[in-house]
């Protein structure tokens, strides 16, 4: 197991900001670790990086108990957290080595880790900038080269993809791929629910300190009420048949706006057919018909609620 979390419990004072939490992250695994604000998740983070003490609980990394002098399995590791942690007064090139000499002492083979880094995510042509000259999307590739460069065994991204232009994201995307195909394990917050349906073999959502769904993409869809979404461009729709689609097979609710049916249902199959079925013989006439399935964001949005959060 690459990463076990067993029973940890972080409070703040009155606050339980890590309730008796426990995950595993297996070898190979991209293993999305969700939440809303305030759920625990960098605090859960923070507690398996040693950087931060904890009440209670155990928590084992490679097999071995982690702390905060375990220098070995921290040279495994890769951190690249929400805020750009690099060194305004360096160059890109000068960034990525001094963060592969934490771990790499020999400079023939650091140098060729931090070439294959600045290739990786794609900043060759910026290698004698400095930081406060580079893009956003730019910055966040820097801060991914500076974290990986030592090609660590588990790389840990927390939000990774937050306020860069679709090119960057697409290639930060793509580079975590490439990474998970090399042989790194990967733990990935991020509040993109896109991105994790896209990324993750493995899914956790916390909230208030626990761990309140977690399995596959498919497993979590299962666990909502939530099936498809049907809409149709129909005009002048009768109160009578809007009545007998709301009894067709499945159907959780409708709603109707003089040139556009929507329709929810709760789970089912064949609903698309059952309703352009019900339109022929009813001969109902209709413009474009599109069906959309439940999404990540809907689960999380159904499991966690939709209040605001700090």
């Amino acid at each position: 197991m690459v990463v076990s979390v067993n029973n940890l419990v972080k409070r703040y004072g009155d606050l339980v900001a890590t309730d008796h939490l426990s995950f595993e992250v297996k070898e190979g695994e991209i293993f999305g670790l969700l939440g809303p604000n305030g759920s625990g998740k960098t605090t859960a983070i923070n507690c398996i990086l040693s950087l931060l003490a904890y009440d209670k609980g155990e928590i084992n990394i490679f097999d071995k108990p982690m702390a905060p002098d375990e220098y070995g399995i921290k040279k495994d590791i890769g951190v690249i957290m929400q805020d750009v942690a690099v060194f305004d007064e360096l160059t890109v090139y000068e960034n990525i080595d001094y963060f592969c000499g934490l771990y790499i002492s020999d400079k023939a083979t650091r140098k060729g880790l931090v070439e294959e880094a600045i290739e990786f995510v794609g900043i060759n042509d910026f290698r004698r900038f400095y930081p406060k000259k580079l893009s956003g999307g730019l910055l966040r590739r820097l801060n991914i080269a500076c974290g990986i460069a030592h090609k660590p065994k588990l790389i840990i991204l927390d939000e990774p993809t937050v306020a860069v232009d679709p090119q960057s994201r697409n290639n930060i995307l793509d580079g975590i791929k490439k990474l998970n195909n090399e042989g790194a394990t990967i733990i990935y917050t991020s509040h993109y629910m896109e991105e994790v349906e896209q990324l993750c073999s493995k899914i956790v959502i916390m909230d208030k300190g626990k761990i309140i769904a977690a399995g596959t993409k498919e497993e979590l869809m299962a666990m909502i009420k939530l099936g498809e979404r049907i809409t149709a461009e129909i005009f002048n729709l009768s109160a009578d048949n809007l009545k007998k689609i709301e009894r067709l097979p499945n159907v959780n609710s409708i709603k109707y706006d003089e040139k556009n049916l929507f329709i929810k249902y709760s789970k089912g199959r064949h609903n698309l057919n059952t309703l352009l079925d019900f339109f022929r013989d009813n001969e109902i006439t209709y413009g474009r018909v599109y069906s959309e399935q439940p999404t990540l964001n809907d689960v999380f949005l159904e499991i966690t609620g939709k209040e605001l959060r700090d």
